[in-house]
Parts: C-alpha cells; structure tokens; sequence
C-alpha cells in the first residue's frame, strides 16, 4: 500500500465532524428519489487519480447525491459531467463520463481532491470543519510530488490551496491571490495555481461559467505542463 493509498484510508474512516457525519449517514440512509435502489457510500471520499500526476484538480466537497452517493470525486452529478467531459477532452481521463466507481474510468496525469472530504449541509461547512480536514490536504498536497499545476474550481478551494502553501510553507506570497475565472499565480519556482469558476448548476446553466470558459483554463494548464 502506498503512502497515498494509506491518507486515503483514514481519509475513509475519519469521524471528527459529528455534524457532518450526522448529514452524510442521513443522505445516505435516506437518498432521492431517482436513486432509491442504490445503496450510498455515505462516508468521506478520498481523492482519485495518478499518483504520479503533474495536474491537480481541487473542488469544495462531496455533492450529496453525487461523490456522497458515489464514492468517487466529481462522479454522479452534473458537476462531474462537465469536469470528466472536459478532462476527456485535454486527454486526462480515459472516457468522458463518469457514473459510478466501477465503471472503470482512470486518469493520466492528473489527480482530483478537495477541501472537505464529507458531503456538508447546504454546500457550507462550518470553518471549524474546514479546519479539522485542512490535514488530509496538506498531507496529499506533500505525497503528490509531481504537482506543477493547479486548478482551483470555486474561490473557496482557489484560497484553500494558497493557504495550504503558505502552511506548508511553499510558497513565499504573502498576500492572498485574488480569485477570478482563468487567472494565474505562481505560487513558487515550480507550481501555478489557475482559478476556475466552479462547474455547478448554478454557474453552468446561468451561462457564468460555459464550455468555452472552461476550456480556456484548461488551455492554459496545458500550456504551462508543456514547459
């Protein structure tokens, strides 16, 4: 078992947020719906990818229907369509949908994570939480080696990972970046972090984050792994 394959076991097991493991059971116990014959993961969800990778794609946590139902980032909702859809595209996943944890799908050079590992109520976790999961971050952010590139989807991960920078001491900024879609900053000699809108709903099916924006960052990220 790798060191990676070790943060995400405890990753898996950690109880720490009463509140949120009270939600994440609840959701899972309970479903929508249209997945009523499924049975929920209903725990944290680790991070999935290349261990090796040179991209690493941050979001906020778990949707409840979606990683919490699934087990996998970004997989079973309309979040992870566009990002697998899209990943597909600039050749990081092996096909551009995403449904279930066992529909074989891998990715190449690239890895994604985020900052809260269990489904919250409302998409808010409360900043104690953020706190007591920061950890888990901070150690992937150390075992990914290879990282030279960042997208952050969402201000909310776009901070977390500068903060996760300036704990861990990698990076000599000491003003927080400012957040806006397709900009870049380089956190160190070595990585760049890029900010994106976060492929939600609520930006996609407004039109405040479309293809065609997404794809730009996406554009960009490969120009700086080209180098």
């Amino acid at each position: 078992m790798t060191s990676l394959q070790q943060l995400n076991h405890s990753i898996i097991t950690c109880r720490l947020c009463p509140r949120l493991v009270e939600w994440r059971e609840k959701v899972a116990e309970e479903k929508v719906a249209r997945f009523k014959e499924e049975r929920y993961w209903g725990k944290p969800v680790p991070g999935f990818g290349d261990e090796n990778a040179r991209l690493l794609i941050v979001g906020l946590a778990p949707a409840a229907h979606g990683a919490n139902r699934t087990g996998r980032m970004f997989t079973g909702d309309r979040s992870g369509e566009w990002l697998y859809r899209t990943l597909h595209k600039f050749g990081f996943a092996s096909q551009p949908e995403s449904n279930s944890r066992d529909d074989d799908m891998t990715l190449n050079d690239c890895y994604i994570s985020a900052t809260l590992r269990c489904a919250p109520p409302l998409n808010k976790p409360l900043p104690e939480e953020t706190r007591n999961c920061r950890p888990f971050f901070l150690r992937e952010l150390e075992l990914l080696s290879n990282v030279c590139v960042i997208i952050a989807l969402g201000k909310i991960a776009h901070d977390a990972v500068y903060d996760s920078f300036l704990t861990l001491k990698k990076t000599s900024l000491t003003k927080r970046p400012a957040f806006g879609h397709n900009a870049s900053v380089q956190l160190n000699d070595r990585v760049t972090l890029l900010a994106s809108y976060h492929p939600s709903q609520q930006n996609t099916f407004t039109g405040k984050l479309t293809q065609k924006m997404f794809d730009g960052v996406f554009i960009e990220a490969k120009k700086y792994l080209s180098r």
